[in-house]
C-alpha cells in the first residue's frame, strides 16, 4: 500500500476511483492494461488519502443533483477498504449532500454498508452491480482467487432486494473454452431470477486483452489450464475484444431470460437507468380556490 495526495476524485462523468490498483486477483482484469498506466505492481495499491475531502469540495460545489459511480476501474470494496473505510466515507459524503450513487463491486463487503446504501435509497437513489461470471465454486476461486465466491455474491444480491435497492448483474467477462458454457450461464441466470435483479449487462459473451493484462492472463492459463495458452493464441491472435465461439448461442439465451422476466438487458438500457438521477418532488403550484 502506498499513500497518494490526488488533485481531483470525480470526472467529467461523475465516476469516482477511490482506490488504484486490485488485490482482488481475478486473472481476467482489464485494468491491469498498461494504456491506464500501470506500470507498477498491480496488487500495490494506491491510496487516495484526500478522497474524501475531495469528493466533499466536488458535491458542496454541485449546481444540481446527479448520480455518483464508482467500481469502473477499482473494486470500492478491496479487502484494504474493511479496515480503512473510505468507500463508506465517501457514501456518507453522498448521502449528506443528497446524491445518488452507483457501485460495481464482486465482494460482499458491500453489506457492511447496507444501512448507508437503504438511507441514500429512501432520499434520492442507489444502484449496485454486481459481477457474477463463474457458477461453478472451485472454477470460480481459481479465475476469483481473492474474493468471495459467487454463491457468497448471490446471497449478497438477496440482502440489497430484501433492503429495497435495485441491482444489475454484470455477467462478464465470460472467458472462451472455461466459463462460456450453456450450464455455466443458465447457474448464473437461476441466480439472477431468484435475486430478482433489475437487469443483466454482457458485452457480449467473451473477453477483453491488451497489453498489460494479456500476458498476465497466459500467465495464469499456464499455471491452471496447460495448453490452453497456446489455442488462445491460435484463434485470437493479438485481438483486443475476443468472442467466445458460443457467443451467438449463449447472447441468445441471456436476452430471451432477459425478456421473459422483464429485466434490463444491454448497455444502452442498463447505462441510462443507472445514471438517472430521480426526480425531486415537485412544490405543490396551484392553490385552493377561496
Amino acid at each position: 500500500m502506498k499513500e497518494i495526495i490526488a488533485r481531483s476524485i470525480l470526472s467529467a462523468k461523475n465516476n469516482m476511483n477511490i482506490y488504484r490498483g486490485c488485490t482482488h486477483g481475478c486473472i481476467y482484469c482489464d485494468s491491469r492494461s498498461e494504456c491506464y498506466g500501470m506500470t507498477y505492481t498491480f496488487e500495490d495499491i494506491e491510496v487516495k488519502v484526500n478522497a474524501v475531502s475531495l469528493l466533499e469540495q466536488a458535491l458542496a460545489k454541485k449546481k444540481s443533483k446527479c448520480m455518483i459511480t464508482t467500481g469502473a476501474m477499482t473494486d470500492p470494496y478491496i479487502p484494504l477498504e474493511a479496515t480503512l473505510q473510505n468507500t463508506r466515507k465517501c457514501l456518507e459524503v453522498i448521502e449528506k449532500y443528497g446524491f445518488g450513487v452507483c457501485l460495481l463491486t464482486k465482494s460482499d463487503l458491500i453489506l457492511r454498508d447496507i444501512d448507508l446504501l437503504k438511507r441514500i435509497n429512501e432520499k434520492t437513489k442507489c444502484v449496485v452491480q454486481m459481477t457474477l461470471t463463474t457458477y461453478d465454486e472451485t472454477l470460480c476461486k481459481i479465475v476469483e482467487p481473492n474474493v468471495c465466491t459467487t454463491k457468497r455474491r448471490f446471497e449478497a444480491l438477496c440482502q440489497l432486494r430484501d433492503s429495497g435497492i435495485e441491482t444489475i448483474v454484470w455477467m462478464t467477462p465470460i472467458l472462451p473454452f472455461i466459463n462460456d458454457t450453456k450450464e455455466n450461464i443458465e447457474g448464473l441466470l437461476s441466480y439472477c431470477k431468484e435475486a430478482e435483479v433489475k437487469g443483466i449487462l454482457t458485452f457480449g459473451i467473451g473477453m477483453t486483452l491488451r497489453y498489460g493484462n494479456r500476458e498476465y492472463y497466459y500467465k495464469k492459463l499456464d499455471e491452471h489450464f496447460p495448453g490452453l495458452n497456446r489455442e488462445y493464441m491460435q484463434k485470437f491472435g493479438s485481438s483486443y475484444g475476443i468472442k467466445s465461439p458460443y457467443n451467438t448461442q449463449l447472447t441468445k439465451l441471456v436476452k430471451g431470460f432477459c425478456k421473459e422476466n422483464s429485466m434490463l438487458y444491454g448497455e444502452k438500457e442498463i447505462f441510462e437507468y443507472c445514471l438517472k438521477f430521480p426526480e425531486q418532488d415537485k412544490q405543490l403550484t396551484l392553490w385552493n380556490e377561496e
